[in-house]
């Protein structure tokens, strides 16, 4: 059985990821984190993450980047596993959960949908193919309208995907209103779409000469962020410090 404490537990992600715990025969939710508590969870729930006392195999986090710097604090000093989901973490932000993966196992993904994770891996592939074939790459991403940060954490992840196969060559362009050039071949142009309920869909657009390939994935609901959390919970329950990502937990499956 491992036992989750769910950071941002009265959010909307932290309410899909409780029920699905709840679901789980082989989970149980050990405690909710949230900065209100209404008292309708049937688990204790701590406004205060510092004052959570209950043991627990792995900590799930869906807050907030600002957030972040306490909940890998709180990790590192009670040596809990932590499935790190929050995006739009600064540099020094990244910086501090390299330091934190010395002492703990941490998985940090930008996107948590176990269809996502394939398509980084298929992306490597497909591009070390098709680029020195003379392909340009542009993504595009389509959120809903409440979304904070712009691009997502999911298309920065999937360029830097094909990035690295390339030994981080790349450009990131995510606007050309402010120049009159053709479109030089080391860039990659991303672009951001926000409005109404949007779930999330990402396109990675291969263009070549005559021909386009587009690589695409839709989440209709919030639920895939959360199978893909508690199945990276119950993988990273028990394991060494380091710095994991989803990637592993696909590996471990097959």
């Amino acid at each position: 059985m491992t036992r989750i404490i769910m950071n941002g537990c009265n959010g909307k992600m932290g309410q899909v990821i409780s029920g699905m715990i709840a679901e789980d025969p082989g989970t149980e939710m050990a405690a909710g984190i949230d900065i209100r508590d209404d008292g309708h969870n049937p688990y204790p729930v701590f406004t205060d993450i510092n004052e959570c006392n209950v043991e627990a195999d792995c900590l799930i986090d869906f807050s907030t980047a600002s957030a972040v710097d306490n909940t890998l604090n709180y990790c590192v000093t009670h040596g809990i596993p932590c499935v790190l989901c929050t995006t739009g973490l600064s540099e020094a932000q990244l910086e501090k959960v390299k330091e934190a993966s010395a002492k703990v196992a941490i998985l940090r993904s930008a996107n948590m949908s176990l269809g996502i994770n394939m398509l980084l891996k298929i992306l490597k592939e497909a591009a070390g193919v098709l680029v020195p074939a003379g392909f340009d790459v542009e993504i595009l991403e389509k959120h809903h309208n409440l979304k904070l940060d712009a691009p997502s954490g999911t298309a920065l992840a999937l360029a830097d995907s094909i990035n690295e196969e390339f030994g981080n060559q790349y450009e990131y362009v995510y606007d050309r209103s402010d120049r009159r050039e053709q479109r030089p071949k080391k860039e990659i142009g991303i672009s951001a779409v926000r409005g109404g309920t949007i779930v999330g869909e990402h396109d990675v657009i291969f263009a070549g000469t005559d021909e386009v390939i587009t690589f695409s994935h839709a989440a209709h609901s919030k639920a895939v962020f959360g199978k893909g959390a508690v199945q990276a919970a119950k993988f990273l329950a028990g394991k060494a410090p380091g710095l994991y990502n989803m990637s592993n937990v696909i590996d471990a499956s097959m």
